[in-house]
């Protein structure tokens, strides 16, 4: 036996407890860990104290958790306890992420749709490449005298884009364009830091749940990977073998497209966890109204409506990335007419499918060569994906307009969210046929931008309103379970007759009393 108390030091602590437990009459116990306050006896009527001894003992039979939460814990609890330490067990995160939270996502989603625009207009300004050099830390600073400012100047000279388009420019022009890619790379540092910071402060002080917290660190991860992807895109500008010799010197339209689709990504990530936490904290103040609709979210009449939202969704992020190929090959430039594109709707099937874009000697990659790298026909995939786009919107307001079905149980905010996608995919059409009449000026193609992440913006709000949330679901359940559960603690299995009818059955003597509702 003290070779087991010496192997298990906590069962020794614990023996002692145990005995005492297992060898001690309940009452006693009870009586035990009762405080010992004076009070004054009152008198109490045989049948009073004969009614609720049977009472306690039907809700003790009926509702056996309840009961027990109320009874002294068993001998073989405590044991549990006392090894231990006597601790509850605690989650680390809690169940729903706080409000500041959400607001923290939502403006750090403001910033990045504002780095989007202003990256778009270091790319209209043709500014992109005047760093030539990535440097995270000490490149946060820009030149502070003359020799720093002819040291960066020497260095941009020896680009290709220097030597091909400004041969004449001049120090302080030089400047005004070095200092538009200074900024927008800060920016990327100031979105960097802002949230990152931030997030290891809210997990650490568990302001976030714990699937909020994996996504919060994905963001963080993809924010990382984005400015890597940035100095990726911008070192192939650098160099003259990814373009024809003598051709306009740019960056890769492949890498280009994908530092946007990258931002593009974070930003819709930050936006969507931003509102799914509000939303969370809107159906859990108010159970009963939340599993209403809820309840009518899950309605199969509502399955090809949400489908069709998150197909609207990816379909506007294939545009907007189709865009920074047109961005990226220059292809506004060309077939500056709507709709037609020179004598017909599109150009001469020579001239979409040319072989001068094909690397191969049979001429296998002909296709998608041509549907990235051909400007006639990235421009014109654009206008197809563009014109789907606003069809497709058009038809899902009519579907919700229309169909009794639908207009039965549509939400109020699901309509009022389709309203507001028309009304910014009428605003982006517009946006775009402008830019491509007026030959790309560059409020219009900034405002073209923005207006494609807005109208992005405006379908994830939808498709927020129209989700069904599995584990705020989840959470709504419980909630109303546990609201229910004390409504009718006291009132489980046998109701009150029943307890009136054991107390008479068990003492005899009551048999004449006259049982009334209030007794």
């Amino acid at each position: 036996m003290a070779s087991i108390f010496q192997s298990f030091p906590a069962l020794k602590r614990a023996a002692p407890r145990l005995s005492r437990q297992f060898f001690i009459c309940r009452a006693c116990q009870q009586a035990s860990v009762r405080p010992h306050t004076a009070k004054k006896a009152t008198p109490r009527s045989p049948f009073l104290e004969a009614f609720r001894s049977q009472g306690a003992r039907a809700s003790s039979a009926s509702a056996p958790g309840l009961s027990s939460s109320i009874r002294s814990p068993s001998p073989l609890s405590s044991l549990s306890k006392t090894i231990n330490g006597g601790k509850a067990r605690k989650h680390f995160f809690p169940k729903v992420s706080d409000k500041v939270v959400a607001y923290w996502l939502l403006g750090s989603a403001a910033s990045v749709f504002g780095i989007v625009v202003f990256g778009g207009l270091t790319r209209l300004t043709e500014s992109g490449l005047s760093i030539t050099e990535w440097k995270p830390v000490t490149g946060s600073m820009p030149p502070t005298n003359a020799a720093d400012w002819d040291s960066e100047f020497t260095k941009y000279r020896s680009s290709p884009e220097f030597k091909l388009l400004n041969p004449h420019m001049t120090l302080s022009e030089f400047k005004s364009i070095y200092y538009m890619e200074w900024t927008h790379r800060l920016w990327g540092r100031v979105v960097g830091l802002s949230f990152v910071l931030p997030s290891i402060y809210f997990i650490a002080r568990r302001k976030v749940s714990a699937p909020m917290a994996g996504k919060i660190i994905g963001i963080a991860g993809l924010i990382a990977f984005q400015g890597v992807l940035g100095w990726w895109m911008v070192k192939s500008g650098l160099k003259d073998d990814l373009f024809a010799p003598g051709s306009h010197p740019r960056v890769s339209q492949y890498r280009l497209t994908a530092h946007l689709g990258t931002a593009f990504v974070c930003y819709t990530a930050m936006l969507w966890n931003g509102l799914s936490i509000l939303r969370a904290h809107k159906l859990l103040a108010d159970p009963v109204a939340a599993d209403k609709t809820l309840s009518l979210l899950r309605s199969p009449e509502l399955k090809v409506f949400r489908r069709s939202v998150a197909a609207l969704a990816l379909l506007v992020f294939c545009t907007a990335m189709s865009g920074g190929l047109v961005a990226g090959l220059d292809a506004g430039l060309i077939y500056n007419e709507f709709p037609m594109m020179g004598l017909g709707l599109t150009p001469p099937k020579s001239e979409l499918f040319s072989e001068f874009y094909s690397h191969t000697a049979d001429h296998s990659d002909i296709w998608w060569r041509n549907m990235l790298e051909n400007p006639s026909l990235v421009q014109l995939d654009h206008r197809i994906l563009a014109t789907t786009t606003f069809t497709s919107v058009m038809g899902l307001w009519a579907y919700a307009t229309f169909s009794p079905t639908l207009k039965r149980v549509l939400p109020v905010a699901c309509r009022k969210g389709v309203h507001g996608v028309v009304g910014f995919v009428f605003l982006q059409v517009a946006l775009g046929i402008s830019t491509l009449i007026y030959l790309v000026p560059l409020p219009l193609a900034s405002a073209h931008q923005a207006g494609s992440l807005a109208l992005l913006s405006w379908v994830m709000v939808l498709g927020s309103r129209t989700w069904v949330p599995g584990r705020v679901s989840r959470l709504v359940a419980q909630k109303l379970g546990k609201a229910g559960g004390s409504m009718r603690s006291g009132l489980a299995s046998p109701g009150l007759s029943s307890i009136r009818k054991g107390v008479v059955r068990n003492n005899p003597s009551l048999r004449g009393y006259q049982l009334s509702p209030s007794t």
